[in-house]
């Protein structure tokens, strides 16, 4: 249940740490966020929250569908339609590995950002995120 924390996996400490530390880059490279989505998972919403790089939304399309594969089609079609609708904006999105395999094509590394752009075909992958190691 999203809602419920206690049942499902949550961020560690390192990935508390990771997640500080992440939006501190992003502040620190000047970035201007206009909005930040998140996943309603718990760990997705925490690790948003602790970036601390804006107001944080919950965004039901880039729910975990993980465990319902079948939900993966629809929901990525409405990430690449609000993305198409934008205009002009940095908006990060906090979600999970599937969402962004389904999206991009790619399995990105735990704590990984994979920025993208939005094209004729849905997105166009711009560029990979990454923290340096301790």
């Amino acid at each position: 249940m999203l809602t419920d924390c206690a049942t499902q996996r949550n961020l560690s400490a390192a990935g508390r740490d990771q997640a500080r530390r992440l939006g501190a880059a992003i502040r620190e490279a000047g970035v201007r966020v206009d909005r930040v989505l998140s996943s309603r998972w718990c760990r997705a919403l925490e690790t948003a929250r602790l970036m601390e790089i804006g107001p944080v939304e919950p965004f039901p399309p880039i729910d975990s569908f993980f465990q319902d594969r079948g939900a993966g089609p629809a929901q990525t079609r409405a990430v690449e339609a609000f993305l198409a609708g934008l205009g002009p904006s940095t908006v990060v999105m906090v979600t999970h590995q599937v969402n962004i395999t389904a999206l991009t094509g790619i399995v990105p590394r735990s704590g990984e950002g994979v920025v993208v752009r939005p094209s004729a075909d849905g997105v166009t992958v711009v560029g990979r995120l990454s923290l340096p190691a301790d």
